[in-house]
């Protein structure tokens, strides 16, 4: 087939190079000049310039990527080293900034400290300037009497014998030989005084008072403790010769003789040694044979001790009115301050203040056969008695000024008192009327039963002088005060406003050691106890604080369960209501059966550990039965129930041989009267593992600095394994009531028991413990009568007083700032399972 020049050989591959055809030559360069070629070749070298161009222009960008890549992150190193170096100027710089301030306030405070020094210095040196100025003039007096005395000693000493030989003559006359022995053998002298002292009464931390016994108020000092202001003006104001004279005042001796021979009135004026006298030996009235006795006594004084000595036996027992006798109570009395040299000068009375209680020596109190126109020297009183006093300050002033302890300007400088506190008139219950009244009488029935307080009179105590620190925790009693207290505002909602007839008491004891940490038993600590019971200064039994228990009396009953063996596994019948003919109580008795006052999911029979939650009392008076009353109560009494009271109210203390047949298998649900205090012991046994410390109030007790008694810390077992008081502890840690919203483990069981045959509740009850505090809480009424609240409703140990018990609880465990992860409980052994299920 015949082919154009320009066709395409479909054989011949345009791509590839063909031979060219033989023959002429020029014929295959024409060929080869084709146009198509030409176009191929051009279009293919186009191409190859375009992807030439192509890869140079991907290169060129690959490199300028690079290139920006590079020198972005040539950029970022150096951003990052240029911040890194601000952020160290700036830390340098801080650095530098804060050293700067610590320095500045080290500068500041240092500063201060020597401002403070250098005030303190100033104030110091001035103070000891007016101390020195004081003790100048003090020795310019003395040395002035002792100058005067130094030259007529000799000469009052024989006057002194024959005034008082002359004195005697005519009671010689009259009553003999045997009389002058009498006035001189017979006065006792200040060593063979026994002056009544205040006791205080303390809470554990030794500091805080609660109250302070005795029938009088006195505190003892020293001579070298007395507030140099009380001791000049007490000399200003009763005896201005005092450090001249020989302890008598001739003139005054006369002048009572005089007056009695002549009929006149009788005048009484003594120096200091003499009153002292007077007060030693009791002497009374102002007459010739008073007046001798006081002296030869006084002349005895003078020669056996110190003008300093005799200063302070007169400054520690006259009497100053609202019953202080001595300087030390009067400056309480009347200031709030003391007489104490040793105290801070804010606590010391003033000079102007120490005038004013020496004014008040004159007389203390009102004359009772005329107490308006005689009413004293007391400013509190007003009229009279507050003009009295201040002419009397006025007179003491003056006298200040004669002996030199003070100069005129320094005397016209000081203003009469206006400090003087009002007159308490129920000062002298020395707070016993508040709650821990209460426990005060505990701590002295307690010291009463041991050495050496046993079978002394019975103001031995308080007229003792002894500090008693007790085991009262201060906060813990406040909590205790303002969680039972149920007419405070502080009480728990549920129990406010209630009815007037209600009253709750709550104990509360340190486990392991027996101390107890706060005790209320009422508002009043003059009136009944309701937490427990203290033999009075007779010997008598008092108080009323033993209520049945109800079902928190289980806790016993299952421990000694326990004890015996018995599994909290072991399943007991527990239908709402059963007989039990061995024990009289079947439908027929007059106590019918036994009923359950609540029902349990698991009924009708139930674990032993289910029967206690749910507080079936079917189980448990089966389980007293099979038990034995007996060893129910001797558990109890292991624990730390010292005393059951019979159905008629009897008193039966629980010796280990005592006999207590006469209480029934009800014992196990509760029927018979136990205290608060008991109750709360028991929970601290449990809570110490098993061991009981013997529950008491009193620490110890020193006087002067000696201590004479000091509390006995002991231990005993109950008979029960660490194992199962953890089994114990376990079955009332699943009490609803017990638990706690603070973090502590807590175990505890409530309780209630009816009045007689209502229907409705008595008493209601709280019980239990965590591993550092144990706590019994009662709630019932005054009178007896059924607990009801303001709406009618009954109450229950679960609604009312286990709110008391859990505000408390959880307030004191705060205030004693514990860590409740050191006071876990153990898990027992193995955890009970529920009964099984039909």
């Amino acid at each position: 087939m015949d082919r154009s020049p320009d066709a395409r050989d479909p054989d011949i591959d345009p791509a590839q190079p063909q031979p060219e055809p033989a023959g002429d030559p020029s014929a295959g360069w024409t060929r080869r000049l084709r146009p198509d070629r030409i176009a191929r070749a051009v279009t293919a070298g186009r191409d190859g310039v375009r992807r030439v161009a192509s890869a140079g222009r991907d290169g060129v960008r690959r490199i300028a990527s690079a290139g920006r890549d590079g020198a972005r992150e040539v950029v970022t190193a150096s951003t990052r080293a240029w911040r890194d170096a601000a952020r160290r100027r700036a830390s340098r710089r801080q650095e530098r900034e804060q050293r700067w301030q610590a320095q500045r306030q080290a500068e500041i405070a240092r500063r201060q400290a020597e401002a403070a020094r250098l005030a303190a210095q100033r104030q110091a040196q001035a103070l000891a300037e007016q101390q020195r100025r004081a003790i100048e003039r003090d020795r310019a007096a003395r040395r002035h009497y002792a100058q005067l005395l130094r030259k007529e000693r000799a000469r009052r000493a024989r006057r002194c014998r024959l005034a008082v030989a002359i004195l005697l003559t005519p009671v010689l006359a009259l009553a003999g030989v045997a009389v002058l022995g009498y006035y001189i053998d017979r006065v006792p002298l200040p060593a063979q005084l026994q002056l009544p002292e205040t006791s205080t009464v303390y809470f554990a931390d030794g500091v805080t008072p609660i109250a302070r016994l005795g029938s009088v108020n006195r505190i003892i000092l020293e001579p070298d403790e007395i507030n140099d202001a009380v001791k000049q003006a007490i000399v200003a104001a009763e005896d201005r010769t005092f450090w001249a004279n020989d302890g008598v005042d001739l003139r005054a001796v006369a002048r009572a003789v005089w007056n009695n021979v002549t009929g006149r009135d009788l005048q009484g004026a003594s120096t200091i040694t003499q009153q002292y006298a007077r007060l030693a030996a009791g002497l009374s009235g102002v007459t010739y044979a008073r007046k001798a006795r006081e002296a030869v006594l006084a002349w005895k004084l003078t020669r056996s001790y110190s003008k300093d000595e005799i200063l302070a036996f007169y400054l520690n027992t006259v009497p100053f009115g609202r019953g202080a006798y001595g300087v030390e109570a009067a400056a309480d009395a009347f200031f709030g301050k003391t007489a104490r040299r040793s105290a801070p000068a804010a606590e010391q009375v003033t000079v102007a203040e120490a005038m004013l209680l020496a004014t008040l020596v004159k007389q203390p109190e009102p004359d009772p056969a005329d107490p308006e126109g005689s009413p004293g020297y007391d400013p509190a009183r007003g009229g009279i008695a507050a003009a009295n006093s201040l002419s009397r300050w006025e007179y003491v002033r003056e006298g200040m000024v004669e002996l030199g302890y003070l100069t005129p300007e320094e005397a016209q400088a000081l203003t009469y008192p206006t400090t003087v506190r009002a007159i308490d008139p129920d000062a002298d219950l020395r707070r016993l009327d508040g709650p821990t009244g209460m426990a005060v009488r505990h701590v002295l029935s307690e010291l009463r039963q041991r050495e050496p307080f046993r079978g002394q009179a019975p103001d031995y105590i308080g007229n003792g002088g002894f500090h008693i620190v007790t085991t009262l925790d201060p906060a813990i009693q406040a909590a205790a005060e303002a969680a039972a207290d149920i007419r405070r505002p502080t009480a728990p909602d549920v129990v406010r406003g209630q009815p007037e007839t209600w009253q709750a008491a709550l104990v509360a004891v340190e486990p392991g050691t027996g101390r107890v940490l706060a005790y209320y038993g009422g508002s009043d600590g003059t009136g009944a106890d309701h937490a427990g019971w203290y033999f009075d200064a007779a010997g008598v039994p008092s108080g009323f604080g033993q209520h049945p228990p109800g079902s928190s009396f289980k806790i016993y009953t299952l421990a000694e369960a326990l004890r015996q063996g018995i599994s909290l596994s072991s399943v007991w019948d527990s239908p709402d209501v059963k007989e039990f003919p061995d024990s009289g109580r079947t439908y027929q008795s007059p106590a019918g059966p036994v009923r359950n006052a609540a029902s349990a999911a698991c009924q009708p029979a139930c674990t032993l550990w289910e029967a206690t939650v749910a507080s079936l009392n079917v189980p448990f008076f089966e389980l007293t039965e099979r038990l034995g009353p007996a060893r129910v109560i001797d558990m109890a009494r292991r624990a730390g129930i010292a005393a059951l009271w019979t159905e008629d109210g009897q008193r039966v203390d629980l010796e280990p041989e005592a006999d207590v047949s006469m209480f029934t298998p009800e014992v196990g649900i509760g029927q018979f009267g136990v205290t608060v205090l008991d109750h709360a012991g028991g929970m601290a046994t449990f809570a110490a593992g098993g061991q009981r410390a013997g529950v008491h109030f009193v620490r110890e007790v020193t006087r002067d600095g000696v201590r004479i008694y000091a509390e006995q810390l002991t231990r005993a077992g109950i008979g029960l394994t660490t194992e199962q008081v953890d089994e114990l502890t376990w079955v009332l840690s699943q009490v609803p009531s017990a638990q706690l919203d603070n973090g502590w483990d807590a175990a505890g069981k409530t309780g209630t028991w009816q009045a007689g045959n209502t229907g409705r509740n008595a008493h209601a009850w709280m019980v239990g413990y965590t591993g550092a505090l144990a706590a019994a809480v009662w709630l019932g009424t005054t009178d007896g009568s059924p607990l009801v609240t303001r709406d009618g409703a009954d109450v229950y140990g679960s609604t009312h007083a286990a709110a008391i018990w859990r505000q408390f609880m959880t307030q004191a465990l705060a205030q004693a700032g514990l860590d409740p992860a050191q006071y876990r409980f153990r898990p027992p052994p193995t955890i009970p399972s529920p009964a099984p299920t039909a």
